[in-house]
Formats: structure tokens, sequence, C-alpha cells
């Protein structure tokens, strides 16, 4: 869906980010030439969080692209709020330019405000923001919040407390940009010490600085979710199945190999 421009009015914000854009279709296409990998996921879908503002500093744009050419990267499609402002226009630009698909589910009332001239991929309107959001979460394998404001953090807590409720399973990113997070993720581990969230929901989410990271620490927060339940399961077959039983052992040894490898910190419950 193609919504018409609503006027002629200048929007300098816009018109930096097709500066921006320009910028970062330039370096997509050299990676085309240079005959770049594809990286394959266990996702199809991601949902982004994040500001309909640039925000003050450069970083937080060229995060936005990044994080658009990691998803076209690994050939996975957005979903987003619908808006073709600030960070939300500038990471749905990058992955429409790359080929992949989007979609942006976007309140009606919050068309006029948060979309001006050509939206990029399928806008799709709803009723309301609880609408939004439900939306959003059913289309999506996991969530990445770039910075942004009240809006963006009440969509982050929202998930990540569907996940503490057992609502979903599928795991949360925070891009935390420069810094960007840090007083929140302070907040949030002065909070477990306070005794207000549990140690073991402290880990609901993860974070990383860059987007490659990120997504590859969420590519292995699905590994780690299963890896108790995997446990118990070998478990189960010892008497039934001492193959069985060994396999999966072995599979769980693996995991946690490629995970070291990767640098990561994976299944750190099991000893």
């Amino acid at each position: 869906m193609v919504l018409p421009n609503r006027g002629a009015v200048a929007n300098p914000q816009s018109h930096s980010n097709k500066l921006v854009m320009l910028r970062y279709v330039g370096q997509l296409e050299k990676k085309r030439d240079m005959g770049e990998k594809v990286v394959k996921s266990r996702f199809k879908r991601v949902c982004v969080f994040c500001g309909s503002s640039t925000g003050k500093r450069n970083c937080y744009r060229d995060a936005a692209l990044e994080l658009g050419q990691e998803l076209v990267s690994r050939r996975l499609d957005l979903v987003y709020g619908g808006g073709s402002v600030g960070l939300m226009g500038l990471v749905s630009q990058a992955v429409h330019g790359g080929g992949g698909h989007v979609l942006g589910i976007i309140p009606k009332t919050l068309m006029c405000k948060e979309i001006t001239g050509e939206t990029v991929g399928e806008v799709r309107p709803v009723a309301d923001m609880h609408q939004r959001k439900a939306e959003m979460a059913r289309h999506s394998d996991c969530f990445i919040a770039l910075p942004g404001g009240y809006g963006t953090l009440e969509e982050l807590f929202e998930v990540i407390t569907w996940s503490q409720l057992g609502i979903h399973d599928k795991p949360v990113g925070l891009l935390n940009v420069d810094g960007y997070y840090n007083y929140l993720l302070a907040f949030i581990d002065k909070a477990v010490d306070d005794g207000f969230i549990k140690p073991s929901e402290r880990h609901i989410f993860v974070s990383s600085p860059n987007a490659k990271e990120l997504i590859q620490k969420l590519e292995f927060y699905l590994i780690r979710s299963t890896c108790l339940s995997t446990m118990e399961s070998s478990l189960r077959q010892v008497g039934r199945s001492n193959r069985r039983c060994s396999m999966h052992i072995c599979r769980l040894k693996l995991i946690v190999r490629e995970g070291k490898k990767s640098g990561l910190s994976i299944c750190s419950e099991v000893k």
C-alpha cells in the first residue's frame, strides 16, 4: 500500500534520511558486487521497535541502517510500526531497498503524524495502539528495540512482560547503541537486586551494541531456551533408549560448543 503525499510541506528530517539512504544503497550495491554470502537464520520475520525521530546523533541513524543491512544479509523480513519518518523510516527503507519484505502496522490516528510522502512495502492500518502491538507480535519471530522514546519503551516492556507471563517464547533484543540503554539496564539490575524482578527473569532479553552481534545472540537465545528441556527429555529416555539419550546429549554438547565458538554465553545453567 502506497499512501499519497499529504502536501508539499518541507520535511528536513525526511530530506536528511534520503541522503543517508543514498549512502546506504551505495554500500549495499558494493557488497552485492563483491558476492557477499547470505547468512541463514532460524527466523523469518523480525519486529523492530524504534523512534519516529532520528535523534540528535548520527550513530543512531547508522545503527538503524546497519540493522536493516543485517536483516537483508540474513534474508529476514521486517515488521515495524509503519512510519516513514525517523529511525522507523530508515530501517524500513534499508530492508526494502535490499529486497526484503516490509510490513508496517500503524493506527489510523497516527498516519498523518508518522507518515510523510511515500511509504515502502505493505502498510496495514489498524484501529488503535493495542491492535498495532498485537499484530506486530503475531507476525514476528523475535523482537529488537532500537533507541527511541516512550513509545519504544512501552512496546519493548510489553513483549518482555508477555514473555515473563508465558504468553510467548520469542526472543527479545535491545540494540544498545553507544550506551543509549545503559541506564535502563542499570535500572533493571537494581530491580533484581531489590527483589522486584527475579534473577532468572533478568535474562528474558539480550543486549548488544551492534546489530550483527545482537541477532547472533537472538539466534542462540532460542537454543538456550530449549537446553533444559532437551536435558530433561534426554533423562526421560534413560532406561528406555540409551541410544536416543546419547544422541540428545551429543546434540546439547554441540550447541554449547558452537555457542562458545561465537563468543556467546549460552546454556549457562548447564555445567
